[in-house]
């Protein structure tokens, strides 16, 4: 099977299975979602899910948060992993917002990258949930997923299977696949014990043709 094949392969099968694939982090406008995913590193989508409504009731707005005090907001998310930096993070973030672009959630990659807190994969995720740019967000599972199925080839670091993923995704394709590969990581292609039994991407899949082929 070619690469391009199995790209075909990949996106027939997810179009089918999870044609609604989306976050599993609960908003409803983009400083709600950049507030959670600042909160989400390195940390569960539920976990985070169980932080936020207290956050967002104590500062519903972003200029709200930009009030706020470490001593504060610490609490709201002591519970989260590495509170203290992202406690910060998030005043830091939400002083920018409001005071160098009104109060707006930016909308592109280069300016979100300059918000604390806010790497590359945070600004593809932004701006791919918000309004559909093809920017492909790399986790752990994306990462892992993409090179076991043979999506990504010798992919050293997320920068080039982000390239490499991008590349061979359908623009329209790629803020969908970015969820696609993420869900399949979290439930199905795990990092240990992969759940190959029940996985439909098995006839695409380069890591199961290894584990399955003949000695």
């Amino acid at each position: 099977m070619t690469k391009k094949e199995r790209y075909e392969y990949v996106i027939r099968y997810f179009e089918e299975h999870a044609p609604d694939a989306e976050t599993e982090l609960i908003y409803d406008n983009p400083y709600q979602l950049l507030v959670a995913v600042i909160l989400s590193a390195q940390c569960t989508d539920k976990r985070v899910n169980m932080t936020t409504p207290a956050i967002f009731e104590k500062y519903p707005t972003v200029q709200d948060l930009s009030t706020a005090t470490v001593e504060e907001l610490f609490p709201l998310i002591k519970s989260i992993s590495y509170p203290n930096n992202k406690t910060k993070h998030l005043i830091g973030m939400a002083k920018m917002v409001t005071e160098e672009y009104n109060g707006e959630i930016p909308k592109t990659v280069p300016e979100l990258i300059k918000l604390p807190g806010v790497g590359r994969k945070t600004a593809n995720v932004i701006t791919s949930v918000i309004d559909h740019q093809p920017n492909m967000a790399v986790d752990t599972h994306v990462f892992r997923v993409s090179a076991r199925i043979g999506l990504t080839t010798n992919a050293k670091t997320v920068l080039q299977a982000e390239k490499q993923l991008v590349q061979n995704f359908p623009a329209d394709k790629i803020h969908i696949a970015h969820h696609w590969l993420i869900l399949h990581g979290r439930y199905v292609c795990i990092a240990r014990n992969p759940k190959c039994g029940i996985c439909g991407i098995r006839p695409a899949c380069k890591y199961y043709q290894k584990i399955t082929k003949p000695a």
